[in-house]
């Protein structure tokens, strides 16, 4: 994974500026996530890696199948992927654009995890409690994991708050184990 991260750094990186030169981050995050979309398929995998298409071949087929979804830009950027045998990292490119993206605007995408759905007033309060501690927007979505039991799992990047029954429960174990 790391490898695939310092792979796609330069290529995410070079986006970036373009879009923030041109004022087109939104327009660079909606033709990434279709390439990305695209090249994670499995049957285009198998396409866009085949030995017997050349680079532009593989490029031409990728560029197709999105059809008139993407700039000009976009379909350079896919040549030179293409070119350099790196169509497979359009997915982490995609995934590191996002990230410089939100480091732009000075906000986080904040995943919660927890045995029930989230009300809207809970996650309100927790997006706003989020923010005065992060210290920038917060975007929150939730997913739902019974064998949780009670509380919730809060991940914002690199930061991971587990609140959960079973989390607290596993501390215990171990605290006593010692």
């Amino acid at each position: 994974m790391a490898e695939l991260t310092t792979l796609a750094r330069p290529y995410a990186k070079a986006v970036f500026a373009e879009a923030s030169e041109k004022s087109a981050l939104d327009a660079w995050s909606d033709d990434l996530a279709t390439l990305s979309a695209f090249a994670a398929d499995a049957d285009l995998a198998k396409v866009l890696v085949h030995p017997s298409l050349t680079s532009e071949k593989q490029a031409q087929a990728l560029i197709d199948v999105c059809g008139d979804k993407l700039n000009e830009a976009a379909k350079n950027l896919v040549a030179i992927l293409a070119e350099n045998k790196r169509l497979a990292l359009l997915p982490e490119i995609a995934a590191l654009y996002e990230e410089l993206k939100a480091q732009l605007q000075n906000t986080v995408d904040v995943v919660v995890t927890s045995a029930f759905e989230l009300s809207d007033a809970q996650a309100d309060k927790l997006a706003t409690a989020l923010k005065a501690k992060l210290q920038c927007d917060v975007r929150v979505t939730s997913e739902i994991d019974e064998s949780l039991i009670g509380g919730a799992i809060i991940r914002a990047g690199d930061l991971v708050i587990d609140g959960t029954v079973t989390g607290k429960l596993s501390k215990l174990a171990e605290a006593m184990k010692s």
